[in-house]
């Protein structure tokens, strides 16, 4: 595991050991949830600079259920 450091003001951490939490383990479930959104926006940026490259289908749902009913 690697180490980060993070340097805050005085009173800021005066303010912290009043709170009773586990900072690391939060520092490191919202660094997780920050990266896991910034895949999500990625991946959907991604998704929709493929859809930007292709074309819309002309496929008509009602016109293929009505020569499939009539060939029948």
């Amino acid at each position: 595991m690697s180490v980060v450091s993070v340097r805050v003001p005085k009173e800021l951490k005066e303010k912290m050991s009043r709170v009773q939490e586990d900072w690391a383990s939060y520092l490191r479930r919202m660094i997780e949830h920050r990266i896991h959104q910034h895949e999500i926006f990625e991946a959907s940026r991604r998704i929709d600079e493929i859809r930007s490259k292709t074309t819309r289908g002309t496929y008509r749902a009602a016109e293929s259920v009505r020569e499939a009913r009539d060939r029948a």
